[in-house]
This record gives structure tokens, sequence and C-alpha cells, in this order.
């Protein structure tokens, strides 16, 4: 399915930016790359490109709701052993020295001008981008969720997880309930709210920054990785997800598809 790219920068994509269905998605873990001047953080090779610098399969299910949905996407360009979108600069896992049993040998001993330069070239210009998405759609009276796709390892130390969709919220669960209310639309999955991760692990930084604080519902949407690692999984999840996401809108009162043209320039 060919995407929409609006805009591209060095950080950040913005795709279907015109976009007016309901929704905005965001896909803070959608790259494992790493730009040159960080020797690839020292990482040990096998490490590169694994569950630890980015959510596989994330980013293919995003674009694909992007274009279910009719909704503009922003994703990270970055890895999150880089810079973590979803954490505020002040979190030391917002450049983690250590991920499970991975170590990020870039990361140790970083200066406060070297954490401040990472937060000016991958964090502001992510959020900024966010900022300009949902700015424009305020201006255009265009009513908004927003949604953020992440995927979680199979393992987690050892132990492994049975969940295959987790359900994520903070203070605001209006979103997260009704995709909840609906979960028998897919009886042949293990689908949890807040599980594996809830507030309490700090995973909900860009739905309190961009939700909350702008008084929008939003929901934080966790596959398991192993369900995406073909297309055919990619494919199905996106369409089991929307299966949750449209039926949800619905009871928020929002009209799931989209309306007529775009937004007048």
């Amino acid at each position: 399915m060919a995407s929409k790219i609006e805009q591209s920068s060095p950080s950040v994509e913005i795709h279907n930016r015109q976009a007016n269905g309901p929704v905005v998605i965001l896909c803070e873990h959608a790259s494992h790359h790493i730009p040159e001047p960080y020797h690839d953080l020292g990482l040990n090779p096998a490490h590169r490109c694994s569950h630890a610098a980015w959510d596989p399969g994330a980013r293919t299910v995003a674009v694909k709701l992007s274009e279910m949905l009719h909704a503009p996407l922003v994703a990270s360009r970055i890895s999150r052993l880089v810079y973590d979108c979803n954490r505020p600069p002040e979190a030391a896992s917002a450049m983690p020295q250590r991920v499970e049993i991975i170590d990020v040998p870039g990361n140790h001993k970083l200066t406060a001008a070297q954490r401040s330069a990472r937060v000016e070239a991958f964090y502001r210009p992510f959020c900024d981008a966010v900022t300009s998405v949902l700015v424009e759609r305020e201006a255009h009276d265009i009513p908004t969720v927003l949604i953020t796709i992440h995927s979680f390892t199979p393992n987690f130390h050892g132990r492994a997880r049975a969940v295959e969709i987790g359900i994520l919220h903070d203070a605001d669960q209006r979103m997260a309930d009704a995709m909840l209310a609906h979960s028998q639309l897919l009886p042949h999955r293990r689908i949890q709210r807040n599980v594996p991760y809830g507030p309490e692990d700090g995973v909900t930084h860009s739905l309190k920054l961009h939700g909350i604080d702008n008084g929008l519902a939003n929901v934080m949407i966790e596959i398991r990785n192993d369900l995406l690692a073909t297309r055919e999984g990619e494919d199905t999840l996106a369409r089991e997800l929307s299966q949750l996401i449209l039926p949800a809108l619905v009871t928020l009162g929002f009209e799931p598809s989209p309306r007529e043209g775009k937004p007048d320039a």
C-alpha cells in the first residue's frame, strides 16, 4: 500500500498530512536508524536492529492504519536508542544506557550539552511536527483522537508474554475503554488493559503531552512483535486494529469515515 509522504526531514516524517479522518497517529519508535556521527552507539552488531533499537512492524502497521482511517501519521526516523520520542528530556530512558540485557556504550556518560543537542535534533522536531498537525486540524475544526502505535517483544527477561494486543492509557481512558468494550470482535486475540506496560512504566509521555494536555481522547496500542514478522501479519493486525478503532470512535461520538475533500488551504 503506497503511502502519501507529505513532509519529511532527517528526524521525522509526516504521512497524509491533509487527511481529515478523526484520528491522528503517532509512531515514536518507527525506525532503527542511527545517524553516522553516533557510530552505531557502540552497539553489538547483533543488537543494531533488535527490538531494543525500535519497534519492529509498528511503522508498517501505522502507515496502513493511516490509509485505512484517513489519518495523518507522524513518525520518528531515528532509533529510540539515540532519542526516545516517547520520553521527556529529563528522563534517563530518553537516551538509555541499557535496555534489558543490551548495553548502549554510546549513551554512557553523556554531558548535559550532548543530551541537549539530541533533544534539539530529534525530540523537538518530532514534537513540533505533532503540534503543527494538531494546530492545523484545530484551525479547520477537525475533531481528533490521538493514537500511538508500538510493538513489544514476546519475551521479557526470559518470561513469555501471553498478551497479544495491549490497550494502554493514562488519566484519560475514554478511547481505551471504548476499544476494550469491543474486544469481543477479536475473540481469537488476547487483549488486555495497560499490559505489557502502563503509566507507572513511564510509557505514556506522548499521550499526556499531545493528547491529554490538548484535551484529546487518546490511546496507546502495543502489538506483540512476533505477530508482525511477515507482511501478512502486519496486514492482519492493521485490519484487526481498525475493527476495534472504528466502533470505538462511534462510541465516543466521532464520525469514523473521513469527510469529503480536504481542509481549505
